[in-house]
């Protein structure tokens, strides 16, 4: 007996093809919705974020937390803003709470809580999860051979297990980040095969690699405010204020994390790219100077260290005397002009020393991706491809530390699922 025919084929089960599904099978509940996912078990991703507790999303989202097509990026967040995605969550049962950071969290502080949630909904709505179905093509019909097709599908998706045929898709595979949970760039293959482009793509949010002779590793542990400036081929592309926090390898932190897809997309392209730090946050090289000289004239017997530690942490202020050939313990007001000027140098333009990023089994998101210019905001729908619908970061879009990703997902997925289902009764919008 023939396969029944799936009116919305949701490839990918992670947070915006959960929600694509649950979406489409809340708007239109005749819907038959299947999602397939290659995992033998879904929502890994959601499942590690956030240290294993899921930052759901952020109180303030705006536009300039992403990096993409701005505009088009503001017309797809307007569509799922805020407060609506906690009040959905509050719907399914899960309650969040908002961290001094403005990152949302679930009450129970767990990532389960959300997967079992999301699952539970589809489960209630008939949605089909089938895991341990990694797609491996999908057909497009032309509108003249859909017409003949059973069931007027327009798309046949082969899969481990053969074959699902379905009216609508919606890609929702992910990225390159965190392979081992599933998204692996395979749906970037797909895509193509279908006629979409994909730019370049590259490690997001991701810690960085340092040269061994530098000093990190004795910090290991450490956390501090720094001012992180990246330069690609000699011109500055970001600069950000954040905590830092040196590794056994080198930095990650916040800010690091933010910064690192400027790096990490430059060395993609076979451009040079460099991290300068200013350990000095708020004071420029000039500042830096009169305060330093102005504590060793008030405090001439004052050593080096003691005079630095009032602006950071010892142990770096101690890695960073030696780092400039500085006695630490020497008395402020007797340390060379010369040495003074290399431990200013370092204290507001330090160079780290980086020779990679970590890679994709540790970076939490992908830059890059199909261009959004080829999607209708409204409605996800690909331009080239009637019936075809694309979410989450298989999408050019990628945002900041802080729950910004997974609003993203819950963004693009709500207005996916809504406009697929709402297509095949010829209903317009969103």
């Amino acid at each position: 007996m023939a396969e029944p025919v799936a009116d919305v084929c949701v490839i990918g089960a992670g947070a915006a093809g959960l929600t694509a599904g649950i979406f489409a099978a809340e708007h239109n509940r005749a819907c038959r919705v299947e999602l397939l996912d290659g995992a033998t078990s879904i929502g890994a991703k959601i499942l590690v974020s956030g240290g294993g507790r899921c930052n759901v999303t952020h109180d303030v989202v705006t536009p300039d937390d992403f990096f993409g097509t701005r505009h088009l990026i503001r017309n797809v967040l307007a569509a799922f803003p805020v407060r609506d995605t906690v009040a959905w969550f509050a719907s399914l049962g899960v309650e969040l709470k908002r961290e001094e950071t403005g990152k949302l969290f679930p009450v129970t502080d767990k990532a389960r809580t959300v997967l079992d949630a999301l699952t539970a909904r589809c489960r209630e709505l008939g949605v089909v999860l089938r895991p341990g179905h990694r797609v491996t093509d999908i057909e497009h019909h032309g509108e003249d051979e859909q017409a003949g097709a059973p069931g007027g599908a327009g798309f046949v998706i082969r899969h481990q297990h053969g074959e699902t045929s379905a009216r609508r898709v919606i890609l929702a595979t992910g990225g390159q980040s965190l392979p081992r949970t599933g998204s692996d760039g395979a749906g970037y293959g797909l895509a193509q095969s279908l006629g979409h482009q994909v730019t370049q793509t590259a490690p997001a949010l991701v810690a960085l690699v340092l040269e061994e002779r530098c000093f990190h590793a004795k910090l290991a542990g450490l956390s501090q405010e720094v001012e992180i400036q990246t330069l690609v081929e000699g011109r500055p592309v970001d600069r950000r204020t954040g905590s830092l926090l040196w590794t056994h390898v080198g930095i990650s932190g916040p800010v690091v994390m933010d910064a690192s897809r400027f790096w990490c997309l430059a060395r993609t392209r076979g451009q040079t790219a460099e991290v300068y730090g200013n350990l000095l946050p708020g004071r420029h090289m000039e500042q830096a100077r009169d305060w330093l000289y102005a504590q060793a004239a008030g405090n001439p017997r004052r050593s080096l260290l003691k005079l630095l530690v009032e602006s950071l942490p010892e142990r770096c202020a101690e890695a960073l005397c030696h780092h400039a050939g500085a006695d630490p313990q020497q008395a402020s007001a007797q340390v060379p002009r010369a040495v003074r000027e290399r431990l200013l140098a370092a204290l507001t333009r330090f160079r780290f020393p980086v020779v990679r990023d970590r890679g994709w089994n540790f970076a939490e998101v992908t830059a890059g991706g199909i261009p959004l210019e080829e999607v209708n905001f409204r409605t996800m729908e690909s331009k080239l491809v009637s019936g075809l619908y694309l979410v989450g970061e298989v999408l050019d879009c990628d945002g900041r530390i802080g729950g910004f990703n997974f609003q993203w997902a819950w963004a693009t997925g709500r207005v996916a699922g809504r406009a697929a289902a709402a297509s095949l009764s010829g209903e317009r919008g969103r």
